[in-house]
């Protein structure tokens, strides 16, 4: 299983499509390491800092609505992966990315637009940690002086390809 936890990168906005994720430019590459410098290099986001000194650091993402629409591919799943941000919370996603992060072993958690509200206020100030407990299926926010938790819900079978590191490993465990 991979690990899960730590510093928050918030991405607040909706509709965040595969092109900003991993532009397609870089869809030739068939090493995921070779993916990593470029994760978000075409996101249009106010105050967003496209020089990736996030990069290396945050290990949660957190953003709005229909997070990951677009073209379908697996890049952009594996681009977050090698930049070690393994769990993204967001309000709902396109079906396929969805899919593509618990293929991979990594969390794609959705929340409440309220309870989304308020990680994005708590961060706006202060800078934000988050430890994920998958046996309580809690998120825990915290930041200098406080913490808030946040349950989660997760199928059975997408919280096995978590636990197994993936499809392939699930496969292989039970096949």
């Amino acid at each position: 299983m991979k690990s899960f936890g730590g510093p928050v990168l918030l991405l607040d906005r909706a509709d965040i499509n595969t092109d900003e994720i991993i532009p397609a430019k870089y869809l030739t590459e068939a090493r995921k390491e070779a993916l990593k410098p470029y994760l978000l290099e075409d996101l249009k986001l106010e105050g967003f800092a496209v020089d990736g000194k996030w990069r290396g650091t945050a290990r949660v993402a957190v953003s709005r609505a229909n997070f990951g629409c677009g073209s379908s591919r697996e890049h952009a799943p594996w681009a977050f992966e090698v930049n070690d941000i393994t769990c993204i919370a967001a309000e709902s996603y396109a079906r396929i990315f969805r899919q593509n992060m618990f293929n991979g072993g990594m969390l794609a958690i959705e929340l409440a637009p309220a309870i989304i509200d308020e990680i994005f206020a708590l961060g706006k100030n202060a800078a934000l940690d988050c430890a994920v407990d998958i046996n309580a299926k809690t998120l825990t926010f915290s930041w200098a002086g406080g913490s808030k938790q946040y349950p989660f819900v997760l199928t059975a079978f997408d919280e096995a390809l978590v636990r197994s590191g993936g499809w392939v490993e699930f496969a292989d465990a039970k096949y």
